[in-house]
């Protein structure tokens, strides 16, 4: 395993952008080549901040406050009787943990929510409301090894959808010669197969 890997392996996976960087690899990325302290991630806490220091052999620094603080793990929930169905949330949301369709009610899969809050600001109805679900525990005591993997399995895969639904460039179409070609191809395959038959 490189050693950005073991660096993004330390990271909650919950793709909030607090740290600065569009995704956790990004930020693993930006520690590896030692352009941002390790102090920058919120929903890793000082747990967090703790083994990147010993992975990297670190002194280990207090928790940047201009990223946010530690805090419990919340997950998002949606009034159903307020949403609009915009799918402005859906858009934003990292994981795909929020379903519906357009000009529908929309509704979150608690379990994939890693609570990245980049949904609420985006709703223009307000109908998005957090819910603390981790008690008092925060960052890793709030926060499983398995519940990281599987945010970074669902963003990836999310990743992988938004690729397949860009818009793909169009064909160009074949040169006249190449076309000749193929069609000339085509005759003679057509001829030794008669041929073939004759035999």
């Amino acid at each position: 395993m490189s050693n950005r890997q073991s660096i993004l392996a330390l990271l909650p996976q919950t793709q909030c952008r607090r740290c600065g960087y569009p995704d956790c690899e990004s930020y693993a990325k930006a520690i590896d080549e030692g352009s941002a302290p390790i102090n920058q991630c919120p929903p890793g806490g000082q747990a967090g901040i703790q083994r990147l220091a010993q992975l990297l052999g670190q002194a280990e620094p207090p928790l940047n406050p201009d990223n946010g603080l530690e805090g419990p793990r919340s997950v998002v929930w949606i009034d159903e009787t307020w949403c609009i169905g915009c799918t402005l949330c859906i858009d934003a949301c990292p994981v795909d943990a929020i379903i519906g369709t357009h000009k529908r009610m929309h509704t979150v899969l608690e379990e994939a929510c890693t609570g990245c809050e980049l949904c609420l600001p985006v709703c223009p109805v307000d109908c998005i409301e957090l819910e603390n679900v981790s008690g008092t525990s925060t960052g890793w005591d709030a926060w499983s090894a398995a519940q990281a993997e599987d945010a970074r399995q669902r963003y990836a895969a999310h990743q992988q959808r938004l690729r397949e639904d860009a818009p793909r460039p169009p064909v160009e179409p074949l040169p006249q010669k190449k076309i000749s070609r193929i069609e000339a191809a085509l005759i003679r395959a057509k001829q030794r197969a008669e041929e073939n038959q004759e035999d």
